[in-house]
């Protein structure tokens, strides 16, 4: 990937655990990056163990303030721009809806209105979700031209997203030769992921604290995939659409049609941990979640010759491998950095 080589990239969200990978992938791969999000949100956090502000130029600013998102745009001057920053939990956004909807929709809104004002810029990638799509009850893989729709806040945040970018990129962007796209990636795990209400980083305090993993639909399945094949798509995808802008304006990004449920993942993670940890069932009668959730990333595969280096279950497991060495006081980048060497000389 030498085309990210002296790029100037704004990177969106650095100090959540998928922005906290792209800023490790990013400058490794030798880009000039610059990073606008909120202080991290977890104790501990990806950004704080990796030490990743000594790789990007952080830049604490919130999406929600149009007028200092426009400010630190316009004095960066990016190539290229990834924007990973969100709300991104579900049952968060039951807790807070308007945060959810200003942070994922407004602040999108907010960046792309500050980013046409630029001359020279490349690519827009989008981050969004695999959520965005609405459920048809038929558990089917779907793909880029499935309905758009979403139940809960979070989804129907990340849906008004997909359509306000489209808005952007016509109205705006495509007469400028800026390219504007998203990106609907699966659920992503991997090492570093601190946040509440996600299956590993639940299991990994169970396991911690000697305590019962509570979950709340364990028969549930999606999409996982780890965090660098999903960011490896994202990456292979904007330099796609630099060498050809005419190419298709949303991908997804998702494993093979794999049937694996949450207590499966979870029960190879803390076997990875080498953790016996009791499992119980709390169901959420208040909580509307999609029981099979699968996407179609057959246009990824032919378009970009992306796919998955790792299956759900090698993925739990080098979740388990990335926080049981910090664990043992391996230094969290050491960790990071070797996981994406091995992942890059992986066939």
């Amino acid at each position: 990937m030498r085309f990210w080589q002296g790029k100037r990239v704004l990177l969106t969200g650095h100090t959540g655990f998928k922005g906290g990978w792209a800023a490790a992938m990013l400058s490794r791969l030798g880009a000039d990056l610059t990073g606008l999000a909120l202080a991290p949100d977890t104790e501990p956090s990806l950004f704080d163990q990796a030490g990743l502000d000594a790789v990007v130029d952080h830049h604490v600013v919130d999406l929600r303030d149009a007028g200092s998102v426009r400010g630190l745009v316009h004095r960066v001057q990016p190539d290229l721009v990834l924007h990973m920053a969100a709300q991104p939990l579900v049952l968060r956004s039951y807790q807070a809806p308007v945060e959810t909807f200003a942070s994922n929709v407004l602040g999108t809104v907010h960046l792309l209105d500050a980013l046409r004002d630029l001359d020279g810029l490349g690519v827009v990638l989008v981050v969004t979700s695999d959520k965005v799509y609405a459920d048809d009850g038929t558990g089917a893989p779907r793909d880029e031209s499935a309905t758009l729709g979403g139940r809960d806040p979070y989804s129907a945040s990340k849906a008004m997203t997909e359509i306000a970018v489209a808005s952007y990129a016509k109205s705006f962007f495509d007469k400028t030769g800026t390219v504007v796209a998203t990106a609907r990636g699966g659920n992503v795990v991997g090492g570093g992921d601190y946040s509440v209400d996600r299956i590993l980083p639940d299991a990994w305090r169970s396991a911690r604290a000697g305590t019962p993993l509570v979950l709340r639909n364990p028969h549930a399945v999606r999409p996982w995939q780890h965090v660098l094949d999903c960011l490896t798509g994202y990456l292979l995808y904007v330099e796609r659409l630099a060498k050809d802008p005419d190419g298709p304006r949303s991908l997804n990004f998702g494993p093979d049609d794999e049937a694996v449920s949450v207590e499966t993942m979870a029960r190879t993670f803390l076997d990875g941990l080498n953790r016996q940890t009791q499992i119980m069932v709390e169901p959420r009668p208040d909580v509307v979640e999609t029981r099979h959730l699968a996407l179609d990333a057959a246009r990824a595969r032919s378009l970009l010759d992306w796919r998955p280096k790792l299956d759900a279950k090698q993925a739990a497991a080098w979740s388990a491998d990335w926080y049981r060495r910090v664990g043992d006081g391996e230094p969290a980048i050491r960790v990071t950095l070797d996981q994406i060497d091995h992942y890059a000389q992986l066939n």
